[in-house]
């Protein structure tokens, strides 16, 4: 740490019926004898004998068949009638089972449930009070639920037929949950619509193959906290760059008599009380050129973020270690001097402490660079929903400009301000907003990990920071890097693969 190296490096590292007409009778000749011109006067004397008699008339063979069928227009009435009968009954089998899929029945009441979790019914109920009053046939049903066991409570009730319709997902849980997510038609969002609504870091983590399964509702990225007291009586400013940080803390770092620290310069080093760790180290890994979602690609280079990111809570020069406080607990007490954190950190510290004076800044990065982490939560519908169309629905005008903003309000009638918006048409509304600001800067550089902490899921995030809380503690244990490593990437390899990354 003395030789003020970071990242292992020197500071200045760098998609059809007719019916036969009846036959006319043949021509009868009926064979009857005229008297031939040279008799008629004899035929006219007395005595004369009487003309010979017509034989019998014998009918035709036609004649003996149109006797048999003396109404021949009865088959063609039937034949009609036959007719009429089958289109009919074509016609009302169409009517009950093909055109309901059609048209929309209008007088059909339905009920769609809706899971959130961080929000109380009375900052949506306006939102859902509007939409029911365009949509009076659909009722919304809103449920918040409790973040403890949240995604594999979902996961159950989707796959047993009793999940919601619309529910709230971190943006890293779509491994686990695509088999369940219905990707979003183009009447809900467009492909052109979302990338220009949305931050970059959205796209990455909800358009798969081309389909968008999400959509968020606010954004957030990890910051840098500074209690201002500390800062102006050591005579300094934020650190803008790592070099400036590790100075900055170790000269606001004050320890007693025997070495035991009373006042930390910043909240580091350590894994289990420093809230964030896999956060902190996911912006490490980040910024050094490591993808944290694939280690073994650059193991050199995530085995020197680790020795950097070690070396504070490390030697008689620590500015941190594992007998503190947890970070949040001390940085509320004022025994802290920096603390990584996101947007929704500055409720809990101000709930600790409503008198302590901090400060919100953006992360320091390397020169010329700008590289983030962000970790926020989206809304995406049931592919197992009977619903979808009015899920679909409901969920395009809950995420539209005006839902936003009505959100945001309703948010800050309760608290210092609502959560940073998703949408970057609405970010220039909070440029002037110093505690919400410096998130949304943050957020057109930032990138996404499955190192993240507080989504309290038993699940992708937790099994990813046990690996990387045991490669933490071997090197603090004096253990080598390189092996902490080579152990990190073969167990986030398992870990992705049982999920299908």
């Amino acid at each position: 740490m003395e030789e003020n190296t970071i990242f292992g490096q020197n500071q200045s590292n760098q998609q059809i019926f007719g019916a036969v007409p009846p036959q006319q009778p043949q021509e009868n000749q009926t064979g009857i004898i005229q008297p031939s011109v040279q008799d008629t006067t004899q035929a006219n004397t007395v005595g004369a004998p009487p003309p010979p008699q017509p034989p019998l008339e014998t009918p035709s063979e036609s004649q003996q068949n149109n006797q048999g069928n003396s109404f021949p227009f009865v088959k063609t009435i039937l034949k009609i009638f036959l007719g009429l009968i089958v289109v009919g009954t074509l016609f009302f089998l169409f009517y009950i089972f093909v055109l309901p899929r059609f048209i929309n029945n209008k007088n059909e009441k339905v009920t769609i449930t809706y899971w959130s979790l961080w929000e109380d019914q009375k900052v949506i109920q306006p939102i859902i009070s509007d939409f029911q009053k365009q949509n009076p046939n659909i009722t919304v049903n809103f449920v918040k639920q409790d973040s403890k066991k949240y995604r594999e409570r979902l996961d159950t009730r989707i796959r047993n037929g009793t999940g919601p319709d619309i529910f709230r997902f971190h943006n890293t849980w779509y491994p686990m949950l695509s088999s369940f997510l219905a990707p979003l038609p183009s009447d809900v969002i467009t492909a052109k619509d979302f990338k220009s609504s949305f931050y970059a870091v959205t796209q990455k983590d909800l358009v798969k193959n081309g389909a968008i399964y999400g959509i968020p509702l606010e954004i957030d990225t990890l910051a840098l906290y500074i209690n201002t007291d500390i800062f102006q009586a050591a005579g300094i400013n934020p650190p803008a760059t790592w070099e400036e940080f590790i100075n900055d803390a170790r000269m606001i770092t004050v320890k007693d008599e025997k070495g035991k620290i009373k006042t930390a310069g910043v909240a580091m080093g350590a894994y289990s009380n420093v809230v964030h760790a896999p956060d902190i180290i996911s912006l490490l890994f980040a910024q050094n050129g490591v993808n944290p979602n694939n280690i073994s690609a650059n193991s050199q280079k995530a085995a020197e973020t680790l020795d950097f990111y070690i070396a504070f809570a490390q030697g008689d020069g620590n500015i941190w270690d594992k007998t503190q406080d947890s970070s949040t607990l001390a940085f509320s007490r004022g025994n802290l001097g920096m603390y990584f954190g996101y947007s929704w950190d500055y409720f809990t510290i101000k709930a600790m402490n409503p008198n302590l004076k901090f400060k919100i800044v953006a992360v320091p990065q390397l020169p010329d660079q700008s590289k983030n982490i962000a970790s926020y939560w989206v809304e995406g519908v049931s592919g197992k929903s009977k619903h979808q169309k009015e899920a679909m629905l409901f969920l395009k005008f809950l995420t539209n400009k005006e839902s936003a903003e009505k959100i945001y309000t309703e948010t800050s009638k309760t608290r210092d301000y609502g959560e940073p918006y998703a949408r970057v048409d609405l970010a220039d509304s909070l440029k002037d907003n110093s505690n919400i600001s410096p998130f949304l800067l943050q957020a057109r550089s930032a990138t996404s990990s499955f190192f993240v902490d507080a989504t309290n899921d038993d699940g992708i995030n937790s099994k990813c920071n046990t690996y990387l809380e045991n490669a933490v503690g071997s090197i603090l244990d004096n253990g080598s890097s390189e092996t902490a490593v080579q152990t990190l990437s073969k167990g986030i390899s398992q870990v992705l693969s049982e999920y299908g990354q």
